[in-house]
């Protein structure tokens, strides 16, 4: 080190000083995101315990000091609310939904990506046209058909409409662009088609991909309310997120039955993000902008 360059250095320099603080301020700035972010869950949590006068008491308390585990046998005993039928609802809906759009998705995606035809550029155009119209404006045209049908208070109605995304074409076209070519190729020398390519190569070695657009495709479906709400017609055929807003009405609020019932409805979720997040992250990163 040469005496000019050790005297540019200030007195009591250490290496790595400024990047320790740098360091203790992004984790700063992100625990108290963190903390902010987790504030409802704390919320729910702490009022599905409670009673409506705990709840509604001008002096804070971080928790019940009497909690009221009967909250969630109620919730379930409630005639008016068959929140387990809706829950059961709600599971084939959003599993049913995430199949049948990880089938279609795929599928069109991989033969606008792979499959040599002049159109299909077109095609993936008009695919991203759909995204960007709103959809009140096929909200009723889609209500229409679904009740021509006769498809009102049944799984059909519920589900059939919402299997195609445009936006999950568009995340698969853009994964399958990326795709080792090589393995492809290799599967055609032997004999197989794009058909046989595809299931026997490419979807084995895209499961976290799949699993991202699992994830999106399942919460989309469980958290959606308005369709259910006009096609449910039935309590037998109500979602969890119609059931939840049977308990806030302009007559009546029960706040502990709507707070146990958030609860209940937001457990498949998080239970779903935690053991699938390290997927949905890999899954999105590997979407790429190739076009």
């Amino acid at each position: 080190m040469s005496p000019t360059t050790a005297r540019s250095k200030p007195v009591g320099y250490r290496p790595g000083a400024g990047s320790k603080g740098a360091n203790a301020a992004v984790f700063t700035v992100l625990a108290v995101l963190a903390v902010l972010f987790l504030i409802p869950f704390y919320l729910i949590l702490r009022n599905a315990f409670a009673t409506d006068a705990e709840i509604t008491a001008p002096e804070w308390m971080w928790f019940s000091p009497d909690p009221a585990w009967g909250n969630l046998q109620r919730l379930f005993d409630d005639p008016a609310v068959p929140m387990a039928r809706s829950m059961l609802n709600s599971a084939v809906v959003a599993v049913l939904t995430t199949v049948g759009t990880l089938f279609l998705c795929t599928t069109a995606g991989y033969g606008l990506a792979r499959v040599p035809w002049r159109h299909a550029n077109k095609v993936f155009y008009l695919v991203l046209a759909t995204l960007m119209i709103p959809g009140a404006i096929t909200f009723v045209p889609s209500f229409v058909m679904v009740s021509s049908l006769g498809w009102l208070s049944d799984y059909r109605g519920l589900i059939i409409p919402g299997l195609f995304s445009g936006f999950a074409a568009f995340l698969c076209r853009q994964y399958f662009l990326g795709f080792p070519r090589e393995l492809e190729e290799a599967a055609r020398v032997d004999g197989l088609s794009h058909w046989g390519a595809f299931w026997r190569i490419v979807i084995p070695n895209s499961g976290s991909f799949l699993a991202a657009i699992a994830v999106i495709t399942f919460v989309g479906a469980w958290n959606s309310f308005l369709w259910p709400l006009v096609i449910g017609r039935s309590p037998d055929s109500w979602t969890v997120q119609v059931a939840l807003s049977t308990f806030l009405t302009a007559q009546t609020v029960s706040l502990s039955q709507l707070f146990a019932a958030a609860l209940v409805a937001i457990l498949p979720l998080v239970f779903v993000f935690l053991f699938l997040q390290r997927f949905l992250v890999q899954g999105v990163a590997q979407t790429g902008l190739k076009g």
